[in-house]
């Protein structure tokens, strides 16, 4: 019992440690780095800086020296990128699920938004998942490398001179065509295809080659972000990562953190066949996706104070004299939703991160989601959920919870010991043992089952936390977003009366410090809770209800059974006192039958004697009087007469 005791306060604690470890972050602005760059440290590799210039194996793979790539590329300066892009003209672009902005500087994609899932500061107007503003800088860039091609700080022109384009109804998709201006008969286009029901946009360089010799172009896609979160649902949110991501076959899905950006440290295969590479952020992911079985390199690096970038290069293969040949990579930008993204690329889906406990929280995730598809309602399913996990662990939480209800039962007895042996500890603990081992009690009966859930409890705790599909997903009444508190903190004052419940259910603790603490954890946790998303409140309530009523109905019954069995004890301890006491009066009911026998013969000797002395013997003998008592008796007379 002291030992869960002591598992709750190191819990309590640690909850404590990192909450205020976050809000410590959340105020303190972060230090610059004091290293220049986030690429590696040797000279060549920042020659063509700020773009991307592919490795010695990229360019072995395409039979290419490395002293071929010249340079001096198109629109580059030595200098680093400032963090305000330049400007041009704007195009816009309007699907089923994105509105885009497009800009002739670089061709790159401004602005994004996300049609289906609104913005926390206003929730009529989309979320942009990529913007360029002073605030906050996300946008995708793509561009060529090699003698004065294209990159993304060339000025593109609109083919059509068509700035706004809309999905029209029966249309599949939208296609925007950008020309750049023809440099040393090389003529490049910078195609953009928008698709009906699809976060995915389609970035194709179309290069056709006019002059008389060959060409060999490398394409670049890549995404430039600073590392300032996006806004919360809540002040005290726990913090989700945020910074680049890669996969591979062989190394598999790996984070690429803007920290270890910034101290050169940041480890992640940079070349292979295969894979991905995104940034993510909390619920929404931007990801280039490379076909896969094709050569390419994957880069992330720094450009500038809380500037990074994180892409991959491609070759566009061997041009000669006259031909075309056109490089496409697929770019996801939206939500992270697992089925979506699954479909998309392998591995893609594991952006939603659920850490060492991806194992659990997926199959809890899938759960979810059919009781979602089943009911429509993600608060509903939540429920659902955690009644199914609670009755599968349903024989280990009874296990416990009858092991602290024995406790609780036998409390004033082990009160008794301890304040019995309050001055030996060592002999009050060898008696207290003494005590479960008669009684049959295990003392950490009541923690070893619920040890066991824990992992599977965190991991649905961090299922629901990282779940997009809760975002602005109402529940009922007047919880209309589940992934931001309660409005009116009704939920988590219910969460905190179900703690104290609990707590008055469970065996009070001798130690009054333990004793006090467990008082103070009720008010604690729901503090907390006051700040936790709405559905990670339903499904902590739920699970507490839950065990409410499953820890008072193993209380009860064994109280009463003990009730019973010391009722019955007491029984059968009168029962043998009332037999005794009958079997000692009629003990004493024939003592003095006979006692009244005895004297009325003496009386009657007596009576005889005074007649005829000399038959006084024979008299006293055959009425069984003591001779010695006769003789007295007769001494006695004689003196009288």
């Amino acid at each position: 019992m002291e030992t869960r005791k002591l598992i709750l306060i190191i819990i309590f604690s640690t909850s404590l440690l990192f909450l205020w470890d976050a809000w410590q972050k959340e105020l303190t602005p972060p230090v610059p780095p004091q290293t220049t760059s986030g690429a590696a440290a040797g000279p060549d590799s920042q020659r063509h800086d700020p773009l991307p210039v592919p490795g010695d194996e990229l360019m072995a793979s395409q039979d290419i020296d490395s002293s071929e790539v010249a340079p001096d590329i198109e629109g580059v300066a030595p200098s680093i990128t400032p963090r305000l892009l330049d400007v041009g003209e704007k195009i816009y672009v309007t699907t089923d699920l994105i509105v885009a902005e497009i800009d002739t500087a670089g061709g790159d994609i401004r602005r994004l938004g996300l049609l289906e899932h609104p913005s926390r500061e206003d929730k009529d107007k989309p979320y942009d998942l990529l913007q360029n503003t002073a605030s906050h800088i996300s946008v995708a860039q793509a561009g060529l490398i090699g003698d004065n091609l294209p990159s993304h700080k060339t000025r593109y022109s609109v083919e059509s001179n068509k700035y706004n384009y809309e999905l029209n109804a029966g249309e599949d998709r939208v296609v925007v065509r950008l020309l750049a201006e023809e440099v040393d008969d090389v003529q490049v286009a910078k195609v953009y295809t928008f698709h009906r029901g699809s976060y995915v946009v389609d970035v194709t360089f179309e290069i056709v080659n006019y002059s008389d010799s060959f060409i060999q172009p490398f394409s670049y896609f890549q995404v430039l972000r600073d590392d300032n979160p996006p806004p919360k649902g809540s002040a005290m949110m726990l913090p989700s990562y945020l910074g680049a991501a890669i996969y591979t076959e062989d190394e598999k899905f790996q984070k690429i953190k803007f920290s270890d950006i910034d101290k050169n440290k940041a480890e992640y295969p940079p070349n292979a066949d295969n894979g991905w590479i995104a940034m993510v952020e909390h619920y929404f992911v931007t990801a280039w996706l490379p076909e896969q079985q094709t050569p390419r390199e994957y880069f992330a690096k720094r450009i500038a104070h809380n500037l990074y970038t994180a892409g991959v290069i491609v070759p566009a293969g061997s041009i000669g004299p006259g031909e075309a040949a056109s490089v496409e990579m697929p770019f996801y930008a939206g939500p992270q939703e697992q089925d979506i993204l699954a479909e998309l690329s392998p591995g893609l889906e594991l952006v939603v991160d659920y850490g060492w406990l991806t194992v659990i929280a997926k199959p809890l995730f899938w759960l979810l989601s059919f009781y979602h598809s089943w009911v429509g309602n993600w608060g509903v399913a939540i429920i659902l959920l955690t009644l199914t996990v609670k009755l599968l662990f349903f024989p280990l939480s009874a296990a416990g919870y009858r092991s602290m209800a024995k406790l609780r039962v036998v409390t004033p007895k082990l009160q008794r010991i301890r304040e019995q042996y309050s001055s030996d500890r060592q002999r009050m603990h060898q008696a207290m043992m003494e005590f479960y081992k008669k009684e049959k009690i295990n003392p950490m009966g009541g923690c070893l089952p619920i040890l066991v859930q824990i992992p599977v409890f965190i991991a649905l705790f961090w299922t629901l936390l990282a779940a997009v599909e809760l975002r602005y997903a109402p529940f009922a009444l007047w919880i209309t977003d589940m992934s931001v508190p309660d409005p009116y903190y009704i939920l988590p004052l219910l969460m905190g009366v179900s703690m104290w419940v609990q707590s008055k259910l469970s065996p009070k603790p001798a130690d009054p410090i333990q004793a006090k603490v467990l008082q103070i954890m009720p008010i604690a946790f729901s503090i907390f809770f006051f700040f936790f998303p709405s559905g990670l409140v339903i499904y902590s309530l739920c699970n507490n209800i839950l065990s409410i009523a499953q820890q008072w109905q193993i209380t009860r019954m064994l109280e009463k059974k003990a009730a019973g069995a010391e009722k019955e004890k007491i029984t059968s301890k009168d029962k043998p006192a009332k037999e005794d006491d009958q079997l000692l009066l009629d003990a004493s009911e024939v003592k003095e039958e006979r006692e009244s026998e005895t004297q009325s013969t003496v009386a009657a000797i007596e009576n005889k004697a005074d007649a005829s002395p000399d038959s006084t013997k024979e008299t006293a003998k055959s009425a069984g009087a003591p001779k010695g008592k006769s003789k007295a008796r007769g001494g006695r007379r004689r003196k009288r007469k």
